[in-house]
């Protein structure tokens, strides 16, 4: 028997987003690890809005904020406006940065200025040598040297130039001989 296509929403919820992100998810020891940094940089943070007591709108919690710039390195989520769309529908985002289901999500201008504020005052990274600390104190760090090269090579450019004299029924300037 075929079941009925319908979608009833319900009004409330009684579930917490914590309950909708897996017990085994690989982000949940992050957070855990990220938020042990950022406990210990509360008073950077107390610092860099001190200057706001006198007025204005309150700023994007510095926490919030740190949180969502790693998920879009996580993600490779490629711009903040990209960033701002997907925390709105995404559960496992909005737990992780720590916005409730109904909370609204950041303007990606608003996140970009506050995003520059931590810049200025270093607080990225503070919470990249705290993370670090954190991992060499459990042991995740070894002194081995690893590396990787992210960078995209193209073809050789003296072949592609010789493939393209080729085609053209010209010889190819051998390299060195003209004149540069």
């Amino acid at each position: 028997m075929r079941g009925v296509d319908t979608f009833t929403e319900s009004l409330f919820t009684m579930r917490r987003l914590e309950d909708f992100v897996p017990a085994n998810h690989p982000l949940r020891p992050i957070r855990a690890m990220v938020n042990e940094a950022l406990l210990k940089m509360d008073g950077l943070f107390a610092g860099m809005y001190e200057a706001d007591i006198k007025g204005g709108r309150p700023s994007i919690a510095p926490e919030k904020l740190l949180r969502a710039m790693l998920l879009q390195i996580f993600f490779s989520v490629r711009s903040e406006r990209q960033l701002m769309e997907q925390t709105h529908y995404n559960l496992l985002y909005r737990w992780f940065i720590g916005l409730a289901m109904d909370d609204a999500v950041w303007v990606p201008s608003v996140f970009t200025k506050n995003r520059e504020r931590l810049i200025a005052h270093d607080a990225i990274i503070e919470l990249f040598n705290h993370i670090v600390e954190t991992a060499d104190r459990k042991g995740w760090l070894s002194g081995e040297h690893f590396s990787v090269d992210g960078q995209l090579q193209g073809p050789d450019p003296q072949q592609r130039h010789a493939r393209l004299a080729h085609r053209r029924g010209c010889a190819a300037v051998p390299q060195g001989q003209d004149g540069q």
